[in-house]
This record gives structure tokens, C-alpha cells and sequence, in this order.
């Protein structure tokens, strides 16, 4: 069996993780945001040079490489996409994504927005030559209907091409909405396809540019890059909008498949990098979906995994706000970073914080690659938190550890709420994570923890479990009885089939190896509510798979099937599997916790309290059956893990780290 690779970019860190056969290693590089290729190919060295073996090497023997990224993301917070030109029905240009409530450029410049009566060529031709004379370096077409009927974009774009073929010079790209999506509401169609076009040739120029370095150092194969819907394509059969918040995304698909160790009915994952908090959670083996997302303030009606973002990270700025403390949203990024990481920042992180508390060892951040500066972190404290607020620098960095716990533990609570569910399980990763996981769920009212080995890289880890695979989707109207209205259904399943076999032979793989997923989106007419249900792929031939999905539909959004309840939107998802790591029980290790003591340090733990000495254990060399009670430190190469009184951990036969409230 070859290498396995998975890489995920995210604000400050870019994660690896590697694995041949049963072996894995995981490694951090610091992402560059001047060029997110970079940071890739640097991860590509640290794994190499973690297994052994010269990058050629590893990239010759390599059976697959997926690329979970920011890229798109990044362009569209920071505003450094495409010039968009947009052409629309007439009556329709308010709809254009033209102004922003957070005093950001807008997606589209208002006088690049033109609207249509009909699909004349003149009137086309006259819209577009307009839009490209005042500098659009691609136009979409977003027509009203279009989600039922995309013929009238098609003739469209079909004007624009006979009159600037590819072969020309003065080509444009055109995106067609109904290309994005075939989903109801025109105002989310519409921002779908802008934000599509938006970053499409950011992330050409970059995924291509990443392919090419690839082949350069020997690599035989396709670079696949991860989706947000929990599945990884080639670039070539990426949609640049499939790219957005990937990672994070993926990191569900490593807690279902951990939580699925332990039999939990409800996994809460929790994500805590450098810039923000990412929460999301798994019931019944479904990771939770959004069926109309919203990216960066634009609300979009393309399903993708669902994450909730808040601006609480290692990197997240404090300030003093009144008599209190705010943390975040706003970030120190990769540069110049925390403080303490000597690079020029100056403004308190939750990073500093946490090393003037003395819970990171200044000489042992990320293994000792990186020394962190404790005076600086000090000093920063002092300047913007201490001084206003005036207390000692030790108390400061202690409020500041403090306010960030208390808002991801009130979000994480919230979720519990919201979705139900007895004694959820929580898996918490990112570098941060750890460090922060026992507050934030004795806050949500959790009660366990499993932190994996990996859990520093945990959404490149899960970014592993990726098949290849595409989603479709199809416009219809019907209901679910009797069973003689779905014929609608079966003639949209079988067109997208054909689509999907098409695309999937361009990624290598005949029909014969691929495996189906329908999904069905049911709308009340009364509420307008919407759910999501998975079927079979013959469930229209299949009374009882009918009544059944009726029932489920009905439970969800109530009201009866037949008179209130309609099929909105069928999907289906086409997959072929490639080599996944998997995780295998460990034997017990012999002796204690004891022999896995790396020595003590002198924690902070509040007013009135003082430090304390608490013992540091060497994750490395705790295995199986070796357990401890906190209040104490687990320290690994990438990540702390601060158990804090109250709780206890224990290493289990998978070699994960499962703390517990109360044990």
C-alpha cells in the first residue's frame, strides 16, 4: 500500500497528515498567505521528511493527494476576486449582491450589473460588450424560471460564445446560475453563482499552479480537492464554490467516524485553530447539513455540510470593551500573529493568554520548531487589557481565557439544544482545541471529551475519509402519494445519473464502481420549511419506501403529505472509493501514567487561587490504560490538553484521549 496525503489550509496553520498502511504522521507548517501553494508544498516536506523519506519519493508512491483549502474563502473575506459582470431579467438587478452591511467592496460593482428582456442576440450581445468594456473579467447569467428551465441561460451564453469564441483573446468565462444550482429562490441562485464566479480564477490559477508542482516532484497522480459536501473531485470537476469553509467541513465526517467508536447517538464537533471556533454535530450518522447556507453574509441555496463559525480562536484579539473583556472576531492571522510569536504583533491573543497562565511551554510549541516569547505576550496584556482595566497581567490573560469559554461554551450549548439528543459525545480538535475543551463543556453541559492523537490535524485526517464523488441536483414538483406522481422524480434521476457516470468516468471510474445516494428536499407550502431525507435509489418503485419517507417528512415539518408537503428538489450523489486510514485498537501499555511524566509547571488558575504546580504528562508516551486526574497537563508536539479539576482522562484502546467529567 502507498502514501495516503491530506492537507489542510487554514488561517495560521496548515495541517498534514500522512499515513502508509497503519502508520500515520501529522504534521504543521505555517500557512503563507501570500500564496496558499507554498504552505502546500511545505507541508508536503514536513511529511516527508516525518516518514523519512525524500519528497520524491513520497510523491512517487503516493496513491492519493486531497486538498482541503481557503483559497476561495479568503477571496471572497478579503474581496480579491473576479470583476464580475451580471446579467439578469429585466426587473431583477435589486437582486444582485451590489452593497454590504460590513463596509466591504461589494461581490458586484453596481453599474456591472444589466438586465434583459429576452434572449434576442443583439440585446445579449449589446449587455455583454457593455459588461466587458467596463472591465469584467467574466459575466454570469442568472435568469428568472431558470431553476425549472435553463434553456433560455443556455441560449444566452450560446450568443456571448459565437461572438467571442475561446480561441479569442477577448474571451470571458460565463457562468450560468442554473449550471450552480437548480434550486428554488432566485435571490440565493443569484449569489450562488456570483460567489462562484467570484473566486473561480483565484482558484484556477492557484489548484493548477498546485497540480503542476506536484508533477514536477514525480507525483503520477490526480490532486483531488475536497468539497464541502463531503466529497473530494479532481480540480477539473471542481465548482470553485464546492471549495468553501472544506475543511472545516470535513472535520465532520472525522467525528462521525470517531463517534461511531462509541456508539454516540450525538457527536458535537468542536474545532478551535487559530482564527475561529467552528462547532457542528452528527445525529444518527447524519452530519448536519444546511440546506441554505450562508457564505460570508450571502445566503445561497446550494447544500453543503454544515459548519457555525465564531471569530474564537488562539489568534483572536482581546480588547477591553467597558468593564469587560471581548474576544475576537477579529484575528491576528498567520502574520503578523499572536504577540508572542515575535512577528510583530502587538495586540493580546487568546495564545498569549494562555502562556502567560502558563498552560503552553514557551521552548515546546509545536515540538520545539517554534519558541514563543512570554515578555512580549506579557507585555501586550498589559498595554491593552491590564492597564484599562487594572489589574495584574496574570489576572488579565486569566479574563481573557475566560471570556472566550464562556462564548463557545454558551454556542456550543445552544447547538445541544437545538438539535436534542441525551449524553452527546464531543470530539474537540484544532491546536487550540484541547487546551480550551473541558471549559467549554462543563459550560455546554457535557460531560465527555475524546481528544484523537491527530487532533491538531483532525480536519486533514478527516479530509482521508473522502471519496471521489459529485452531487446533483434537479428542479421537480411533486408530492410523495400517490405513487404515481414521482414519475417526475425517476425522469430527474435518471438524467442526473447520466451526468453523473459521465463526470465519474472523467475522474477514472466506470459505473460498475460507483455507489448512489438520493436525497430528497420536502418544503411545507403552509410554512415554507424545508428538510432533507436520503432514500435508496429505486425508492420510487417501492411502496412501502414511500410511506415511510411520507412519515418522515411529515414528523419533521408536519402537516399531511398529501395536501401540505411537496418534493421540491431531488438529488443524487455519485461515489467511488479510494484509500482510506483507518483506525486500529491498540494493545494495553504496561505501567502507569507515572512513567509518562515529563515534569511540572506553575499554572495560573484565577483570582484567589494563584498558581499551582500541576504535573505535565508526555502524550507520546502514554498508551493504552494509562489514565490520570486533572487538575493537570497532557503536552504533545502540536497541541496542550489542559484537563482541569473535576475531570479525569484515560488513553483507550484506539489510542484516543477520552476525558470525562466526574470520573
Amino acid at each position: 500500500m502507498g502514501y495516503t496525503i491530506d492537507i489542510d489550509t487554514g488561517g495560521t496553520f496548515t495541517d498534514g497528515f500522512f499515513a502508509h498502511g497503519e502508520e500515520f504522521r501529522s504534521v504543521k507548517t505555517p500557512t503563507t498567505p501570500h500564496d496558499l501553494t507554498a504552505c502546500f508544498i511545505d507541508c508536503i516536506r514536513a511529511g516527508a521528511e516525518a516518514f523519512g523519506v525524500p519528497v520524491e519519493r513520497l510523491l512517487r508512491d503516493a496513491e492519493v493527494i486531497r486538498f482541503s483549502n481557503t483559497i476561495g474563502t479568503n477571496a471572497i473575506i478579503e474581496r480579491t476576486g473576479a470583476k464580475v459582470g451580471l446579467i439578469v431579467t429585466r426587473g431583477c438587478e435589486t437582486l444582485a449582491p451590489t452593497t454590504d452591511a460590513d463596509g466591504k467592496a461589494p461581490l458586484v460593482a453596481p453599474d456591472m450589473v444589466l438586465g434583459i428582456a429576452g434572449t434576442g442576440s443583439a440585446e445579449v450581445l449589446d449587455a455583454a460588450q457593455a459588461l466587458i468594456d467596463r472591465g469584467a473579467h467574466c459575466l454570469v447569467v442568472a435568469l428568472h424560471g431558470a431553476d425549472a428551465d435553463p434553456a433560455a441561460e443556455r441560449a444566452v451564453r450560446a450568443a456571448i460564445k459565437a461572438e467571442y469564441p475561446r480561441d479569442y483573446l477577448g474571451s470571458v468565462p460565463v457562468f450560468l446560475s442554473s449550471d450552480v444550482s437548480r434550486r428554488s429562490g432566485l435571490q440565493e441562485r443569484v449569489n450562488s453563482a456570483v460567489l462562484n464566479a467570484y473566486i473561480h480564477g483565484k482558484l484556477t490559477r492557484l489548484l493548477y499552479k498546485a497540480g503542476e508542482d506536484l508533477r514536477r516532484r514525480d507525483f503520477p497522480g490526480q490532486l483531488l480537492i475536497g468539497h464541502n459536501n463531503g466529497a473530494a473531485a479532481r480540480v477539473a470537476k471542481t465548482r470553485a464554490i464546492n471549495t468553501y469553509n472544506s475543511g472545516p467541513a470535513a472535520g465532520l465526517l472525522g467525528a462521525r467516524e470517531i463517534g461511531a467508536l462509541y456508539g454516540a447517538e450525538l457527536v458535537v464537533s468542536a474545532d478551535m485553530g487559530g482564527t475561529s471556533f467552528d462547532i457542528g454535530y452528527v445525529r444518527a450518522g447524519l452530519p448536519s447539513q444546511a440546506l441554505r447556507p450562508d457564505v460570508e453574509g450571502f445566503r445561497c441555496n446550494l447544500p453543503m455540510l454544515a459548519i457555525r463559525a465564531l471569530g474564537s480562536g488562539g489568534g483572536s484579539i482581546a480588547a477591553v470593551a467597558g468593564e469587560r473583556v471581548q474576544v475576537g472576531p477579529r484575528s491576528a492571522g498567520a502574520l503578523p500573529g499572536p504577540a508572542c510569536f515575535d512577528l510583530g504583533g502587538t495586540e493580546p491573543t487568546v495564545t498569549d493568554a494562555n502562556l502567560v497562565l502558563g498552560l503552553l511551554d514557551p521552548d515546546y510549541f509545536l515540538g520545539g520548531q517554534k519558541q514563543l516569547d512570554a515578555g512580549k505576550a506579557a507585555a501586550a496584556l498589559d498595554a491593552r487589557v491590564a492597564g484599562p482595566l487594572g489589574v495584574p497581567v496574570e489576572e488579565a490573560a486569566w479574563r481573557v481565557r475566560a471570556a472566550v469559554d464562556a462564548d463557545m461554551g454558551e454556542a456550543t450549548r445552544r447547538l445541544c439544544e437545538e438539535v436534542g439528543g441525551r449524553d452527546p459525545l464531543m470530539v474537540v480538535y484544532g491546536g487550540a482545541g484541547p487546551l480550551h475543551a473541558c471549559a467549554v463543556a462543563e459550560a455546554a453541559g457535557i460531560r465527555r471529551i475524546v481528544v484523537t492523537p491527530f487532533s491538531a490535524v483532525f480536519s486533514a485526517y478527516s479530509s482521508s475519509l473522502m471519496d471521489v464523488g459529485h452531487l446533483y441536483h434537479a428542479r421537480v414538483a411533486a408530492t410523495l402519494r400517490p405513487a404515481g406522481a414521482m414519475d417526475a422524480l425517476a425522469a430527474a434521476l435518471d438524467g442526473m445519473r447520466a451526468r453523473a457516470e459521465r463526470d465519474m468516468r472523467g475522474e477514472g471510474f466506470e459505473p460498475g464502481q460507483l455507489h448512489w445516494t438520493v436525497e430528497l428536499i420536502v418544503e411545507s407550502k403552509a410554512t415554507g420549511a424545508e428538510t432533507r431525507l436520503t432514500a435508496a435509489p429505486g425508492f420510487h418503485d417501492d411502496l412501502h419506501s414511500l410511506e415511510e419517507l411520507s412519515r418522515q417528512a411529515a414528523a419533521a415539518l408536519g402537516g399531511d403529505v398529501e395536501d401540505d408537503l411537496v418534493v421540491t428538489t431531488v438529488g443524487l450523489f455519485a461515489g467511488a472509493p479510494v484509500p482510506h486510514f483507518r483506525l486500529r485498537p491498540v494493545p494495553m501499555a504496561p505501567g502507569s501514567a507515572d512513567g509518562a511524566l515529563r515534569g511540572t509547571r506553575a499554572v495560573y488558575l484565577g483570582p484567589g487561587r494563584g498558581r499551582r504546580t500541576l504535573p505535565v504528562y508526555d502524550r507520546a508516551r502514554l498508551g493504552h490504560g494509562h489514565a490520570m486526574a486533572g487538575p493537570c497537563l497532557v503536552e504533545s508536539a502540536q497541541t496542550t490538553v489542559f484537563v482541569t479539576e473535576g475531570w479525569a482522562a484515560a488513553v483507550d484502546r484506539f489510542d484516543n484521549l477520552v476525558l470525562e467529567r466526574g470520573a
